[in-house]
């Protein structure tokens, strides 16, 4: 029994460096990828053309500028805080000379500046050229615990491309694969509040690996007494 228990043992510290040491290799990860994203944004911003040139792993916070229209009429509603209040950001389709569409977020309106019409200096005419950041789309709903969209009411809970695009009758091969984050250049009127992008990636790895060897370094202890005293009371 006693060589059983030492063999568990054994397997649990052995499975407990290798969490730890996989914490680490994703700290250094992460740690790569926020230096990475950091740089991007110091970056021009690059052109539609250089940003469809690019596989979608790189797309994320790429800085880009590209020109059209709004289509002001099309505009859908994803629900959001911004400096702690609620209400939407605004994603308005920019229709490009190519005769394609990309969603962008123009920023964020409180809740009863949902209806345009109540921001009408903000409905820009004519062509304009936005500056922001690309950002990918999602595949799925992020999360159970969040709401399905209501497309009915124009409320948006998770970025669901396919689903916006339909819900004003704009085709797949319409619209541009991604969103772009319009930047903080302010709209006639003030509304939307552009520049709301919220760069943010968890990094506790450090905190994990740490639990991780902390749990290993008791096990060892615990083991190494339980020997000491094994082998006091023969001796």
């Amino acid at each position: 029994m006693r060589v059983i228990g030492l063999a568990l043992a054994a397997l649990a510290f052995v499975t407990l460096i290798s969490l730890g040491n996989w914490q680490v290799r994703r700290l250094h990860w992460k740690e790569g990828l926020l230096a990475s994203v950091e740089q991007q944004l110091q970056e021009a911003p690059l052109t539609l053309a250089e940003i469809e040139k690019l596989p979608r792993s790189e797309i994320e916070y790429r800085p880009m500028m590209v020109t059209g229209r709004f289509e002001h009429g099309r505009e859908r509603h994803f629900f959001a805080t911004h400096q702690g209040q609620s209400g939407y950001y605004v994603y308005t389709p920019l229709r490009l000379a190519d005769g394609r569409a990309v969603f962008v977020n123009r920023g964020f309106v409180p809740f009863d500046m949902k209806d345009a019409a109540t921001r009408p200096e903000g409905q820009v005419t004519g062509t304009v050229t936005i500056t922001g950041l690309a950002r990918d789309r999602l595949d799925e709903k992020p999360s159970f615990a969040v709401p399905e969209n209501d497309i009915t009411q124009n409320i948006f809970y998770w970025k669901d491309l396919d689903a916006m695009a339909q819900s004003i009758g704009l085709s797949a091969d319409e619209v541009l694969p991604f969103f772009i984050d319009a930047d903080d250049a302010p709209n006639p009127g003030g509304l939307p509040v552009g520049g709301v992008t919220r760069i943010s990636f968890p990094n506790d790895h450090l905190q994990y690996a740490i639990t991780w060897y902390g749990l290993a370094t008791v096990l060892a202890v615990i083991v190494g007494l339980m020997a000491y005293r094994g082998w006091r009371k023969h001796d």
